[in-house]
Order: C-alpha cells, then sequence, then structure tokens
C-alpha cells in the first residue's frame, strides 16, 4: 500500500468528519471544505491504487527495462500533481492528434 493510499483515506475521513460538523452546526464553509477534502482522499486514493498497479507491471518488464521503470514509478511517486498534469498533457495531445480534419 503506497503512503497515497494512507494519506487519501485519512483525508477523505477527515472531510467526512468536517462535512458532518459543518452540516451539525450549520456552518456552510466547514461544510464545503469537508466536501472538498473527501474528494482530494478519494483522488490521493485513486493515484495510490494506480501506483500499487504499476508496481506489479515492474515486475513483469523484461529485466533490461525494469530499472528504468522503477525510476519513472518514483517519480511519479515523489511527484504526484506533476505526473497527473503530465499523462493529462499527453492524453489532450494524443485525442488531438485523432481528431484530424
Amino acid at each position: 500500500m503506497t503512503d497515497q493510499r494512507i494519506e487519501g483515506a485519512a483525508t477523505e475521513l477527515e472531510g467526512k468528519v468536517q462535512s458532518g460538523l459543518g452540516r451539525l452546526t450549520g456552518d456552510s464553509k466547514l461544510q464545503l471544505d469537508g466536501k472538498i477534502n473527501e474528494v482530494k482522499g478519494k483522488a490521493l486514493d485513486a493515484y495510490g491504487r494506480v501506483i500499487d498497479g504499476l508496481d506489479g507491471l515492474v515486475e513483469k518488464a523484461p529485466l533490461e527495462y525494469q530499472d528504468r521503470a522503477r525510476q519513472g514509478l518514483d517519480f511519479a511517486r515523489r511527484k504526484p500533481l506533476l505526473t497527473t498534469g503530465i499523462v493529462a498533457g499527453l492524453a489532450v495531445l494524443l485525442s488531438s492528434l485523432g481528431r484530424r480534419r
């Protein structure tokens, strides 16, 4: 289990508590902050699940590529937001290449 999954679960739980307290006290800002933390926690957990899945793929890769794959995975662990931005940018670029007019 990756640190992102643990942090995600903790953030999601914190968000649920904040949201509940906000509802209980009528504090809409606290309730909104709680919802934001819930979503953030779910996103971190999902990211952690992807990293965990990629760990298994690295082990199945040919030996000559395993070191490079581990380096890429370590980068993704250290810089999750940058990695997500890179992947999203590549997805946009590839989707625009597929829509030739």
